[in-house]
């Protein structure tokens, strides 16, 4: 199984990610719900930068779970409460993402379920 990525000359560009991630028929996929910056005895971490890493954190121990890991992710949508958190959030998921890069959203929302939140991300990963 392949994953194609499309990124077409005629669509602007303007970061880390690819325009179009396409799975071939036959992977099994995973559906990590959204991740927040909560460890694992149930703490929110203190800062966006924190939370930001501890998001990633929890998203590969699903991933894993699932027999998969970071280079397996095909599309990530990222919900963060601040636009002045746009920079760091880069800086965070640089750690864990690489090239080639999956498919992207990124929103600037109202808030998340609890108001100390703030960054929350989900993701689709594929694998043959």
């Amino acid at each position: 199984m392949a994953i194609k990525y499309h990124n077409p000359k005629s669509v602007s560009l303007s970061g880390k990610y690819s325009l179009g991630a396409e799975v071939q028929a036959g992977a099994r996929y995973l559906f990590v719900s959204g991740q927040v910056g909560v460890d694992s005895r149930g703490k929110l971490q203190p800062t966006f930068d924190k939370q930001a890493v501890q998001v990633w954190k929890n998203i590969g121990q699903v991933l894993k779970a699932g027999g998969m890991g970071y280079k397996d992710i095909v599309k990530i949508t990222t919900f963060l409460t601040d636009s002045r958190f746009v920079v760091p959030n880069r800086a965070a998921r640089d750690q864990f993402i690489s090239e080639p890069y999956p498919a992207s959203t990124l929103l600037v929302v109202a808030g998340l379920a609890d108001p100390a939140m703030l960054v929350e991300i989900e993701v689709v990963a594929a694998k043959a």
